[in-house]
């Protein structure tokens, strides 16, 4: 059970943790193409039509096949060092902070910890401590996705040290301000969702780790996505361009790229999006699940 319930056995923040950042570190190995080809729709600046496509990229196979052609198999995890410590970091914060949040509201209040809407306020507080915590490898992550070749960083330290003598610190924080607008909505609607599904009688049995819960996951991704997708457009932009501010970005977007400018990569983004949450969850109710049992047998010994 993702958070805390007070009928089931409960993780500390601890096992939390470790169960978040096992969760985040195999999703990220295997979702890790389509985040690469969604960042790059994102960061493509070109007018696209769907029959006359002006820009690089225009379809998500069509991208694959020329990313594939252009720059070998390795572009689909260009950037995963930093991906992929910024996934354990992240799983790690945000679950053990959720699990911290909900066992507060079941011990301090009247509220039922296991409520859509207190997962949606919890939810959104845990996200936003794990991006005050994770900001600087979700640039890098970034930077190295987008840059084609010839390579501008050659390894993670050469992008750290580069970063840090020309941008100064402010640099790894590029986007801060609209990734905490953005991720409240965003991670607090994943969490909603997947409570709300999750009590659906979709699929039975319900047990951890199951068909059940990927399905519930995937569709709270989906969502969450579409919902809030244009700020993580901005913060891509800025991560990566310059911009006088946040709504220079908003208005040159606007203005060069039309409406339409706000959704580039929807498509490549809503699939990662099903992926990403639906492993998210499904990996951290099986962690869950072993920790449970892992447990249970060592107080039986």
């Amino acid at each position: 059970m993702v958070g805390f319930d007070p009928a089931a056995k409960a993780l500390s923040p601890e096992e939390a943790a470790l169960a978040g950042s096992a969760s985040g570190l195999v999703t990220r190995a295997m979702i890790s193409p389509m985040d690469v080809i969604k960042i790059r729709f994102q960061l493509q600046i070109e007018q696209l039509s769907s029959r006359s496509p002006t820009g690089k990229y225009w379809g998500v196979v069509q991208a694959a096949r020329r990313m594939l052609w252009e720059e070998s198999v390795t572009v689909f995890w260009k950037g995963h060092v930093p991906a992929q410590l910024l996934s354990v970091c992240w799983g790690a914060v945000q679950f053990a902070t959720f699990q911290f949040l909900t066992e507060m509201v079941h011990t301090r209040t009247a509220y039922s910890s296991q409520k859509p809407g207190v997962h949606f306020v919890c939810g959104g507080f845990a996200a936003c401590s794990a991006t005050a915590v994770c900001q600087p490898l979700d640039t890098l992550r970034t930077r190295f996705a987008a840059q084609g070749e010839p390579r501008v960083y050659r390894s993670l330290r050469h992008a750290v040290s580069t970063m840090y003598r020309t941008e100064g610190p402010r640099g790894f924080y590029k986007g801060l301000a609209p990734t905490l607008i953005a991720v409240f909505p965003y991670a607090g609607l994943q969490f909603f969702f997947y409570n709300v599904f999750k009590s659906l009688p979709l699929l039975k049995p319900n047990e951890p780790g199951n068909l059940h819960n990927l399905l519930c996951g995937s569709c709270a991704g989906v969502l969450s996505k579409t919902l809030t997708y244009p700020f993580d457009l901005f913060k891509k932009r800025l991560q990566v361009r310059t911009y006088n501010s946040f709504s220079d970005c908003v208005v040159r977007i606007a203005r060069e790229e039309g409406l339409q400018g706000f959704f580039k990569g929807l498509s490549p983004s809503m699939l990662k999006a099903a992926l990403a949450t639906g492993f998210t969850f499904f990996w951290y109710e099986l962690f869950c699940s072993a920790l449970c049992r892992l447990k249970e047998a060592r107080r039986s010994e």
